[in-house]
């Protein structure tokens, strides 16, 4: 058994490799062999968002504060807020992020597969992250509709 204490693993700015905007993030568990599980804090400040990636094992998705936004290849940006799972299936390319208005912090969990956890493609264009200015209303209308 390991505990790690808190405040002993430093938060680190995200590879603008992968990332666009400013992003943050926490390590929490990168378990070793033969456990796959790696789990990660992600804080993002608004327009901040990933590249477009996949998982070979799948991805969950658990939205611990802010809004934020979730897409998937030729689709409308879904929104996501505080309390949201979401379950990506292995291969499916997506992005998440936050919204252009709010910041999102989420937690991270997935395995790797052969030392993968992600395979990770281009930014996502300011025409796919493109998405009406959120509002009050509409993040009322997406959490109680």
């Amino acid at each position: 058994m390991e505990v790690f204490k808190s405040g002993t693993r430093p938060t680190k700015p995200a590879s603008s490799n992968y990332f666009t905007g400013t992003v943050w993030q926490d390590p929490i568990i990168e378990a070793p062999e033969p456990a796959r599980v790696h789990a990660i804090k992600v804080t993002f400040e608004p327009h901040a968002r990933t590249a477009w990636h996949t998982h070979p094992l799948g991805q969950i998705l658990y939205v611990l504060s802010g809004t934020g936004l979730i897409g998937r290849r030729d689709e409308t940006p879904k929104i996501i807020s505080a309390g949201d799972t979401v379950w990506i299936p292995p291969h499916e390319e997506h992005w998440h992020g936050a919204t252009a208005t709010n910041s999102m912090c989420h937690l991270a969990i997935q395995e790797s597969s052969e030392g993968s956890v992600a395979h990770w493609m281009e930014h996502v264009s300011d025409e796919d992250y493109k998405f009406p200015d959120i509002t009050a209303e509409k993040v009322y209308g997406a959490l109680f509709s």
